[in-house]
């Protein structure tokens, strides 16, 4: 039997912004909208001794959340999903 089937395309999203130290600064709210210009949709980690908002950091970027597990999130572009 076939598991792609059954596979989540999200699951193979690799992220491409990672919070780091410093929190959510204006420049990662800057990236992460620049990047949903460009891609529609985007996977956000950020480090287990910072704290992130995930409703928050959406709002900020204009984006939508899609889904958060653990210290990872999908951000959708508004309008889009």
């Amino acid at each position: 039997m076939n598991n792609d089937i059954f596979r989540d395309p999200v699951q193979d999203l690799r992220p491409t912004v990672w919070i780091g130290k410093q929190g959510c600064t204006e420049t990662i709210v800057e990236e992460i909208a620049q990047q949903l210009e460009k891609k529609k949709v985007i996977k956000v980690k950020w480090l287990h001794n910072t704290e992130v908002d995930p409703e928050d950091l959406a709002k900020k970027a204009g984006a939508e959340l899609a889904g958060v597990r653990g210290r990872t999130m999908i951000l959708v572009k508004k309008g889009k999903k």
